[in-house]
């Protein structure tokens, strides 16, 4: 062998591997047909019944979870830029599968095979908990042995392109998805050296009442979708001094800012004005046998709370908000959540914590 072809042969890349569950797997091939990723197989990790068939795992006995294995260049494409192809094609927070596939082998993983990819799965988890303020059901396991699932498994929305289009809309996948990620729904940039990072603000569609049954707290659902109020004093927000804004639980839609946040004595977060007024709506109330202004959000169609004329200077206005119906973003999370525009407000007034 000469020279020039051992020094070619060193220089070549190791191709690397990545594992990760994502419910059904037929769902889980086509996010990482990326440049870089030379193969992707379809089989079953993390359970103890060897080379299992699918009817075994469907069955629920093995242990195994469905799963994609992914060998790539990270020459080429990176381990973080496969994780954000994984966050963005599953439902993060569901805890007994994807969608309508519910069951032990559905559930979600990303399946790491040493240190450094556990860190980098550990702080792209990181990432989506603190976007969403939600505990994520997607666990982060050793890599075990891994069966390929039979053939017909293989690439089956190339191959059966019509059953695969029926299967995941009456599954309902993409739906849930775009419930979550809005336009980042499926996306990835294939840059390198990509990392994972929160979707910028968009106005999401607004969800199905399923969908918010399950991605709200019992509370959050009952204000924003049926008018109840929580209780004074017992809230999330109500005497919360940080610098930020508050968003719409349901849209993320910007609505109040705390630099017009003040102390009423009710027991509920009020403000004096809206962060953004195209993002608020009111309407006559005529319940309680009384005439009150409710407040909503335009986009989310949030139930938020009632206004009053009994404000502080210079509005005169209180706007009283339930928590249940807000999402509280800290001055420091503005840029990396999209809400990056309403920095200048804060750099302006130094943002002191009361």
């Amino acid at each position: 062998m000469n020279i020039a072809l051992l020094l070619a042969l060193s220089l070549t890349t190791p191709l690397d591997t990545a594992t990760f569950a994502g419910g059904c797997f037929w769902s889980m091939e086509h996010p990482f047909e990326l440049d870089g990723v030379s193969s992707i197989t379809v089989g079953f990790m993390g359970g103890s019944t060897k080379n299992p068939s699918y009817m075994q795992v469907v069955e629920g006995g093995t242990g195994h979870l469905e799963s994609v294995q992914v060998v790539y260049d990270p020459a080429k494409v990176s381990y973080q830029t496969l994780l954000q192809a994984y966050w963005h094609n599953i439902d993060p927070f569901q805890a007994d599968g994807q969608a309508c596939d519910t069951g032990p082998n559905y559930h979600t993983a990303i399946f790491v095979r040493d240190p450094e990819q556990r860190r980098a799965a550990s702080a792209s988890k990181q990432v989506i908990i603190d976007r969403f303020h939600r505990e994520v059901a997607t666990q982060i396991l050793t890599a075990g042995a891994f069966y390929p699932a039979e053939e017909y498994h293989q690439h089956y929305a190339k191959k059966n392109p019509v059953r695969y289009g029926m299967y995941r809309t009456g599954c309902g996948r993409d739906r849930q998805l775009r419930a979550i990620w809005g336009d980042d729904a499926g996306k990835v940039s294939t840059s390198p050296h990509t990392e994972v990072r929160p979707a910028m603000y968009t106005v999401k569609p607004r969800p199905t009442d399923a969908e918010l049954r399950r991605a709200l707290t019992p509370l959050q659902y009952e204000v924003t979708q049926h008018e109840a109020t929580e209780r004074p004093f017992q809230n999330e927000f109500w005497d919360n001094h940080k610098a930020g804004i508050y968003v719409d639980v349901v849209s993320g839609e910007p609505l109040f800012s705390s630099l017009d946040k003040f102390d009423s004595r009710t027991g509920w977060p009020s403000f004096t004005r809206p962060l953004d007024t195209s993002n608020v709506t009111e309407k006559s109330d005529h319940s309680l046998f009384m005439e009150r202004t409710e407040v909503r959000s335009a986009h989310g169609n949030s139930h938020l709370g009632h206004l009053f004329d009994d404000g502080p200077k210079p509005t005169g206005l209180r706007y009283c908000i339930n928590s249940a119906s807000l999402r509280f973003v800290p001055v420091d999370r503005l840029e990396a959540e999209g809400y990056g525009q309403y920095l200048a407000l804060f750099k302006r007034t130094g943002a002191p914590e009361d």
